[in-house]
């Protein structure tokens, strides 16, 4: 079950969203944000560590996340975890199972997170009186598929350093598009998210990371990753970078 909001939290008004001042997103038109506006009910703030969706799990809401970092995980009888994508402000939670019945994977605060609640029943209204929410609904899914794709060949044919310099990379820069580094260009992860997400062993990852901070390119700290040079990164992956398109979000 997803966590309650607690007692006394505040809920951010759609037209005051700080997601709407940044040019990474589409603005709205006004009867699309009275619309979303009436589509919210709430928000959630989820600790870090907190389970915000569980694998097999049915939900009656949707979230947007407002701040924050999440992922979205699948785990083996056995407790080896893969890791698939990671989330961030934009980024919708629930879709999959909204359309499924249950959900096919986990989600788990990896930050201190922020949700905006929307009613799953509610979604028809979105498709029957506001299209252009709907196509960007749409986009939504077909722009994590093309990033599943990406993560998909990183694993099946990148070397073990070019996938270790590409997710650094990819990370690096969906989170510095939505103001999500702060002062320090530092990604909240751990070597074992890293292992969890390349598919390799912890020993592995350790090594292949150290080549990368040997060549000046990162550097691990306490908070956790600290990249010193995207670009490095970037090209050790072989990887160009998304578009720089603005990006519809719900």
């Amino acid at each position: 079950m997803a966590p309650r909001s607690p007692a006394g939290s505040s809920t951010t008004p759609c037209e005051k969203c700080p997601l709407r001042r940044m040019p990474h997103f589409r603005d709205f038109s006004g009867s699309e944000l009275a619309f979303v506006s009436r589509f919210k009910t709430g928000e959630l703030t989820v600790e870090p560590g907190a389970l915000i969706l569980m694998e097999g799990s049915h939900s009656a809401h949707l979230y947007t996340v407002l701040d924050g970092w999440g992922f979205r995980y699948k785990t083996l009888e056995d407790g080896r975890r893969q890791i698939l994508n990671y989330l961030m402000p934009g980024d919708l939670v629930g879709l999959q199972g909204t359309v499924m019945g249950e959900m096919q994977h986990s989600v788990e605060a990896l930050s201190p997170v922020t949700l905006c609640v929307f009613e799953r029943g509610r979604l028809n209204n979105l498709f029957t009186d506001h299209p252009t929410l709907a196509y960007d609904l749409t986009w939504i899914a077909a722009s994590e598929e093309r990033m599943l794709d990406s993560h998909l060949l990183s694993i099946g044919r990148r070397t073990a350093l070019e996938r270790a310099a590409y997710l650094i990379a990819f990370l690096y820069s969906k989170a510095r598009a939505v103001n999500l580094l702060g002062k320090e260009d530092t990604l909240p992860v751990t070597q074992q998210h890293v292992a969890d997400t390349l598919g390799l062993s912890i020993v592995h990852t350790n090594k292949t990371l150290r080549k990368l901070s040997d060549r000046n390119l990162l550097r691990w700290t306490d908070k956790g990753c600290l990249v010193l040079d995207e670009a490095g990164l970037a090209a050790v992956a072989g990887w160009d970078g998304d578009d720089k398109q603005s990006r519809p979000f719900i």
